[in-house]
């Protein structure tokens, strides 16, 4: 049986009548930047997930850039991220001209590492992005209490992760702002490029809705250096459309993981953690194993796709090559990068399928 990794197009085939329709509302409205549907979709989605307001952004890279303007991170400051994560996690502190400091991540979880941060702080130390990676929230306490001993501005990215909870808080609530990404292949996903900032602090979010439209509290009179961050009219039509679905779907990727935590018995494969802080919303099911490269041939002639997702830690792209960072100064993230390898998890595979996946695993000799 074929497993494709991913595919977009049975989720986007049973909406596709109620997108057009939405769509076209959109284009004969000609509400093509902000507007009703980028405002009702900012209030949909603040309301379903349990935040105060949400401010719709033009990708899931804005809003970290948009997050570290706020902080007033500048040039002479550090940024601690993790190492393993998507390269933007690392690029808001780049675009205000801070330093990410990189520090490890945990073994199992693969989020960042309590200790490794706050050993990583220094006085020049501004800020930490923790990542909530592959839907999984990260030990928030720990983080919390670490940056607020040492007066430090929290940014979580939730971008693999929305509607993941920590001990039944919202993501993103946590610490001063929390960052979405709608990329088309993420949980809920826009036809193109979108975002969100939440904040439970109101001078934070106000911040936000300001930079977004250039600094510019009414039509011409800019009040502060701000950018062109404005979510489409287009997306959020399509993510109003998507929204209602979402739990649904996120229960149907806990089913599949629960299979695959029940039924996968491969020696030496390590499973995905499920710590008692918090579920995952399950972005990615990612395994690790010593040979992963030979298992990843071996699901793709079973017919069972598998995706290698960060397979090179920050510290060792060519992008950071300046900082003189080489193998060995992040173990676990490299280990993590070597060995992992992502098992297909979407809430349109069927039964037939997770089983076929299971028996594939499973049969890797």
């Amino acid at each position: 049986m074929k497993v494709p990794f991913l595919d977009l197009g049975p989720q986007h085939r049973a909406l596709r009548a109620e997108a057009l329709a939405a769509l076209a509302a959109t284009y004969d409205a000609t509400r093509f930047c902000l507007g009703k549907d980028v405002d009702d979709f900012e209030r949909n989605f603040a309301a379903l997930l349990g935040y105060p307001s949400a401010v719709g952004m033009n990708s899931g890279t804005s809003p970290l850039h948009v997050a570290c303007m706020i902080a007033g991170f500048g040039p002479g400051d550090e940024v601690i991220v993790p190492p393993f994560s998507f390269i933007a996690t690392a690029w808001g502190p780049i675009y205000v001209g801070a330093k990410p400091v990189f520090a490890d991540i945990e073994e199992g979880t693969f989020n960042l590492d309590p200790a490794a941060f706050e050993a990583a702080i220094t006085p020049r130390t501004r800020g930490v992005i923790p990542v909530h990676l592959f839907g999984l929230p990260a030990r928030m306490d720990e983080i919390m209490a670490i940056a607020r001993r040492h007066g430090l501005f929290v940014i979580e990215d939730c971008a693999q992760a929305v509607g993941a909870r920590y001990k039944g808080a919202p993501l993103g609530l946590i610490g001063d702002a929390g960052t979405f990404s709608f990329y088309p292949t993420k949980n809920l996903g826009a036809c193109g490029e979108a975002g969100a900032l939440v904040s439970r602090r109101a001078d934070v979010a106000a911040r936000a809705r300001l930079i977004r439209v250039h600094g510019m509290e009414q039509r011409y009179h800019h009040s502060i250096v701000g950018g062109n961050f404005r979510m489409e009219g287009f997306q959020a039509a399509v993510l109003n459309t998507k929204l209602p679905h979402l739990s649904s779907w996120t229960e149907r990727r806990r089913s599949i993981a629960r299979s695959y935590l029940g039924g996968i018995r491969l020696e030496e494969a390590r499973l995905p953690a499920v710590p008692a802080h918090g579920e995952s919303v399950y972005h990615q099911f990612t395994i690790t194993h010593p040979r992963r490269d030979a298992l990843r041939e071996h699901l793709a002639a079973s017919g069972v796709g598998a995706d290698l997702i960060y397979p090179v830690p920050f510290h060792l792209q060519r992008c950071f090559a300046g900082m003189g960072l080489g193998k060995g100064s992040f173990p676990v993230a490299e280990r993590a990068a070597e060995t992992c390898v992502s098992l297909p998890i979407y809430p349109e595979l069927s039964d037939d399928q997770v089983s076929a996946v299971i028996d594939a695993v499973n049969a890797f000799k």
